[in-house]
């Protein structure tokens, strides 16, 4: 006997299709640099993203190649997420927070055919401009500034009515690709395809994950040149929500205000950012109102409890995700179970500083010193996962190591995951600190001294040590006009650690360094001191 449904390829266009058909009228806000607001309905976004898709057609654009984006979070890099696979290419997001080398690098690596680039990015693309040589650099002018010579402006290509047709394709075809932050040696490339990133966009958009409606309002702070901005303008723009980009406005103030202006239901960023907007809140405290309604979606580290808590006293709902550029990246999130339904708050925030537990359709599974272990929240090991949104290889390079025997994707994050499914991310395996022959856990020891009222941010580092092998350093940065002292941190981790995992020095710095991603760098701390 065989099935008798339908045969229809996952198609990205077929969402596209779907945004200019049923929800013409809903809207996509993006803050351009002078900080004034540009709207588009969802009817423009359709047309503009075939028009370029026609453009790029017209322009030579062969299937399967790439069209590389340099840009903020706008309304134009929205239409790029569409309207390149639309036209049969691969869009490329390139980091613009990389140093110009890399990114040269990894243009060249990619054998980037086009360029779509912002104007106020034409800077930084002179310096790796030398590193690569793109056939086509269009110029999505942001800022209004004049057009340089030898660049194609982008209004201009999208002015031209050309028919278009979709390029033919297969749900397995590529549509996008990004680059790991590479800060442990070269940045890999990980290709979706038009099958993985609309199973993607369905499982994440589910209630008790992104819990995602025609009806929110979404604050995309999260780079769309980071992992797909998380998947969330495919999501969005499947449902027909409201997409609010901040540009290149990403300090705590600007955000704030730009939250006053155009109030959302669901917001998304890295911890760094929220560390950020909390304490410029608390510090001005008549000058803005959060939201009514809001949550916030929170991933690429490990969220402080003691952050959750704080966004709790004014009634933002923080939920923490965990995932990376290999999975697409949403792998698990943390939600109350129904079985927790009469839980306390203090039990409900302790439930949401875990990664949460794994989103349909992704495998996970830790993998100790003596085999997969089981799920008690006691045993430790590697984290590992496999599904049809996680990668099985790397773009052109080879690298066995990241992946097992049995084809699962070795994560390098460490953890454990109890009865009910919750996943609590204790270390990157390169992070860790082995002291004495005993592991302890950098991230643990990071949020508990950020939970001290004067502690703005902490990380904490292995150094070398004669006669224990590695001991902890913590480097801490402490909230304006407030003290601590090395003594009274140990006092606080002392409730919860033993002697012998407390750090054995402090050092109270300015900033902690970041990554391309916003994530505490902690390669750079460690090189430092070295």
């Amino acid at each position: 006997m065989q099935s008798t449904m339908m045969r229809m390829p996952l198609s990205l266009n077929h969402v596209l299709e779907r945004a200019g058909t049923l929800f013409p009228e809903s809207e996509v806000v993006s803050r351009l640099p002078d900080k004034s607001l540009r709207r588009h309905r969802y009817a423009d976004f359709y047309r503009r993203a075939r028009a370029l898709g026609a453009a790029l057609q017209r322009l030579g654009l062969r299937k399967g190649e790439r069209v590389a984006t340099l840009c903020w979070n706008h309304h134009a890099h929205l239409e790029c997420y569409f309207g390149i696979p639309a036209a049969g290419g691969v869009m490329h997001t390139l980091n613009l927070r990389l140093a110009p080398d890399d990114i040269g690098w990894i243009a060249g690596h990619a054998r980037d055919r086009f360029l779509v680039v912002d104007d106020v990015l034409l800077p930084l693309y002179r310096q790796f401009a030398p590193r690569h040589r793109f056939e086509r650099v269009i110029v999505f002018r942001f800022a209004g500034g004049a057009l340089e010579p030898g660049c194609e402006d982008y209004e201009s290509l999208l002015e031209a009515d050309r028919p278009f047709a979709y390029a033919p394709h297969d749900e397995d075809d590529p549509i996008a690709m990004c680059y790991t932050s590479g800060t442990t040696g070269r940045p890999k490339g990980v290709v979706y395809s038009h099958r993985s990133t609309v199973l993607h966009s369905l499982v994440a958009s589910l209630p008790d994950y992104w819990g995602l409606s025609g009806r929110d309002s979404v604050l995309a702070v999260t780079p769309m040149f980071h992992a797909n901005c998380w998947g969330i303008p495919y999501g969005a723009v499947m449902l027909g929500a409201k997409l609010v980009f901040p540009g290149p406005h990403l300090h705590a103030a600007d955000l704030l205000d730009l939250m006053q202006a155009e109030p959302p239901t669901l917001a998304l960023g890295v911890p760094t950012i929220w560390l950020d907007m909390i304490q410029a809140y608390e510090a001005q405290p008549r000058r803005w109102r959060f939201p009514l309604h809001l949550r916030t979606l929170v991933g690429g580290a490990a969220v402080p409890e003691s952050l959750i808590r704080a966004y709790a006293r004014y009634g933002v709902r923080v939920d923490q995700g965990w995932g990376m550029t290999e999975t697409s990246p949403v792998c698990t999130i943390a939600y109350q179970k129904p079985e927790f339904v009469d839980s306390t708050e203090d039990e409900r925030i302790r439930r949401n500083a875990t990664a949460g537990v794994p989103v349909p359709l992704v495998e996970l599974r830790v993998v100790g010193d003596n085999g997969i272990a089981p799920w008690d929240g006691k045993q430790v090991g590697e984290i590992q996962v496999r599904g049809p949104f996680v990668t099985g290889r790397y773009h052109d390079a080879d690298d066995p190591s990241r992946f097992s025997d049995d084809g699962w994707l070795r994560t390098g994050d460490v953890g454990t995951v109890d009865a009910h499914g919750y996943v609590r991310i204790t270390d990157r395996t390169k992070d860790l600190i082995k002291s004495g022959g005993e592991w302890i856990s950098s991230v643990e020891l990071e949020n508990a001294l950020m939970a001290h009222p004067a502690v703005a941010e902490a990380a904490v580092i292995a150094i070398a040590h004669e006669k224990w092998g590695e001991r902890p350093l913590a480097c801490v940065v402490l909230k304006e006009g407030r003290h601590a002292t090395p003594e009274e941190l140990d006092a606080l981790l002392a409730r919860h650690f033993a002697k012998w995992q407390l750090p054995d020095r402090y050092d109270f710095i300015a900033e902690i360094p970041r990554s391309s991603t916003g994530k505490f760098w902690k390669a750079k701390l460690r090189s430092r001191y070295r």
